[in-house]
């Protein structure tokens, strides 16, 4: 990963997503977290299981860390979607391993 030190939970997130492997994902989301992209709030295991699947298991998204600072990745994503590869920042609130909070925008 271009020689990123990641904390764990965003390196498991990482692999999970490049790996399209939605169990291994949705197990780096702790209990009560919640996910903000693209507008919208999902909240709780099972809101966040849906938005694994739409926007990320089913449109086969790899993504490329290219920086890594105070909680923020930018990595570039791509996959199954127009207008890719596309540049996003994962604000990520860790707790115990675990992400806690997600949020993600254009960069």
């Amino acid at each position: 990963m271009n020689d990123i030190t990641l904390p764990k939970a965003v390196d498991n997130f990482i692999t999970a997503v490049n790996t399209h492997d939605a169990f291994a994902l949705a197990a780096v989301f702790g209990d009560g977290a919640t996910v903000r992209d693209d507008g919208k709030t999902w909240a709780g295991e099972v809101e966040i299981r849906e938005w694994i699947q739409g926007h990320l298991i089913d449109p086969k998204v790899v993504l490329t860390p290219t920086s890594f600072a105070d909680d923020r990745l930018v990595a570039a994503g791509d996959g199954d979607f127009p207008g890719g590869p596309l540049s996003f920042a994962f604000v990520f609130d860790i707790k115990n391993d675990q992400v806690a909070d997600l949020a993600i925008e254009p960069v």
